[in-house]
C-alpha cells in the first residue's frame, strides 16, 4: 500500500496538536510521579489520592457530556482556544493549592476544561486527514505520552525536588500559554463541518448522537479501553518505589529511558498500522499489553534494568493499542457529527476511568513503610477488560470493513 505524504501545512497542524497534547498528557501525568511526594505532604491515603487523580476524570466526563450538543456547532479553532484558555487556568489553581480540599477543586476546574480538549483534537484530525494518513497522525499526536516521559516527568520531578510540588504544575502552564499564542496566530478556521449540519437545536444534535446505534457500541468500546491506564497509573511510583525496591531518586531514569522508547515506537506503530491494518497492530497490542501487564503487577524487588526493561516494552503494547482504536474510531462518526461524537467518546472514556481509578483505590491497600497490597489483581482486572476491548474491536473494524 503506497504511504499519502503529508503537506506542509498538515506537518504544521501535526507538530502543534502533539505539542497541544504533550501539555494536557502531561498534566495528567505528573500525577502518578508526584504520589509519592504528595500523599506525605498532604497527609492523604492512597483512597484519597485516587479520589484526586479520578475528580478530573468525573469532571471532564461531564464537560464533555454539557459541550457535545454544541462541539460541531462552532469554528473547531475556536472552541480549541476556549477550553485551552479553561485548562492553563485550573492548571494555575492547582499550582496555588495549599491543601487536599482545593487541590481537589483545582483539580474539578482542569477536568472541566481539559477533558475536552482531547475530543476535539481528534475532530480536527479526522477533519483535516483522510483515514489513509490517520494511523500515523495519532501516532505523531500520541508521542505526547512519551515527550512527557522523556521531558515533562523528568523536569516536574527535578522541579519539585527543588521548590515542591507545586512547581510542576507552574512549568506546565508556562508551556501552555505559548501554545496558546501559536495557536491563535497561525493555526486556520475549521469550518467546513458548519455547512454539514442538520440539527439545529443542540440538545436534539445531542440526543441524535447518543442514540446512533454504531455510535453507542463505540461509546462503550472507548469506556472499556480506558480503565487500564487509570486503575495502574496511579500508583505506578508508589508501587516502584515501595514494591519494586526502586529509590525516588531512579524514578526520573525510569521515566526517561521508557519515554525514549515509546517517541520511536508511536511513529513506527501509525506508519505499520497505515501499512498493514489497523486491526492487526491493535491485536498485537493487546497481546503484548496483557502478558506484561501480568509480568508487571506481579513483580516483586527488582534490579533497575529489569524495571525499565519491563516497562518500555509494555509502553510498546499500550501504544499498538492506543493509534490505531483511535485511527479505527476516527471512521465511525459522519463529519456533520464528528465534534459530538468525539466529546460524548471522551466523555464516556473520563468517567469509566474515573471510576477505574477509585476502583483501584478500593482494591489496593498500603502497609506500614508504602508497600502496596493487592496490585496483581488490578492486572488480573485489566487482562480481562483487555480481552472484552478485542472482542469489540472486532466488531467495529469488521463494520468498517463492510462500509468501505
Amino acid at each position: 500500500m503506497k504511504i499519502m505524504a503529508f503537506t506542509r501545512y498538515q506537518k504544521f497542524v501535526i507538530a502543534l496538536l502533539s505539542f497541544l497534547q504533550f501539555t494536557i498528557v502531561l498534566d495528567f501525568m505528573i500525577m502518578s510521579p508526584l504520589g509519592a511526594m504528595l500523599m506525605p505532604a498532604l497527609k492523604i491515603s492512597p483512597q484519597q489520592f485516587g479520589v484526586v487523580v479520578s475528580v478530573y476524570a468525573f469532571s471532564a466526563g461531564i464537560s464533555g457530556i454539557l459541550a457535545s450538543g454544541f462541539a460541531d456547532r462552532f469554528d473547531r479553532k475556536k472552541i480549541l482556544l476556549f477550553f485551552y484558555v479553561g485548562f492553563v487556568l485550573g492548571t494555575f489553581f492547582c499550582a496555588m493549592a495549599p491543601t487536599y480540599p482545593l487541590l481537589l477543586a483545582a483539580r474539578t476546574v482542569t477536568g472541566l476544561f481539559g477533558g475536552v480538549i482531547g475530543s476535539i483534537v481528534f475532530a480536527i484530525t479526522t477533519d483535516l486527514f483522510p483515514y489513509e494518513q490517520r494511523g500515523r497522525v495519532m501516532g505523531f499526536v500520541q508521542t505526547s505520552f512519551a515527550a512527557s516521559q522523556i521531558l515533562g516527568i523528568p523536569a516536574g520531578l527535578y522541579f519539585s525536588n527543588l521548590w515542591g510540588w507545586h512547581a510542576p504544575f507552574l512549568m506546565i502552564v508556562a508551556v501552555s500559554v505559548f501554545v496558546g499564542v501559536i495557536i491563535l496566530m497561525y493555526l486556520k478556521p475549521i469550518d467546513a463541518h458548519l455547512k454539514m449540519q442538520k440539527d439545529h437545536n443542540a440538545f436534539e444534535h445531542l440526543r441524535r448522537t447518543i442514540t446512533t446505534p454504531r455510535y453507542a457500541f463505540a461509546f462503550a468500546t472507548t469506556a472499556l479501553l480506558s480503565t487500564g491506564g487509570f486503575m495502574l497509573m496511579p500508583f505506578g511510583s508508589a508501587f516502584t518505589v515501595h514494591n519494586l525496591g526502586i529509590a525516588v531518586e531512579k524514578l526520573p531514569m525510569i521515566y526517561l529511558i521508557t519515554g525514549l522508547c515509546a517517541i520511536v515506537t508511536g511513529p513506527l506503530v501509525g506508519r505499520f498500522s497505515d501499512l498493514v491494518g489497523k486491526f492487526k497492530v491493535f491485536t498485537f497490542g493487546t497481546v503484548v499489553s496483557m502478558i506484561l501487564v501480568v509480568i508487571y503487577t506481579n513483580m516483586g524487588v527488582s534490579p533497575l534494568w529489569m524495571v525499565v526493561l519491563v516497562n518500555a516494552v509494555l509502553f510498546v503494547g499500550i501504544f499498538s493499542r492506543m493509534i490505531p482504536s483511535q485511527a479505527l474510531m476516527s471512521a465511525i462518526p459522519t463529519p456533520d457529527s464528528r465534534g459530538a461524537f468525539m466529546a460524548i467518546s471522551s466523555s464516556l472514556q473520563q468517567i469509566a476511568g474515573g471510576f477505574a481509578a477509585v476502583i483501584a483505590g478500593s482494591v489496593v491497600s498500603e502497609r506500614p513503610g508504602g508497600y502496596l497490597e493487592h496490585f496483581d489483581t488490578l492486572g488480573y482486572i485489566l487482562v480481562l477488560t483487555t480481552t472484552f476491548t478485542w472482542v469489540m474491536m472486532w466488531f467495529i473494524n469488521k463494520s468498517h470493513q463492510s462500509t468501505k
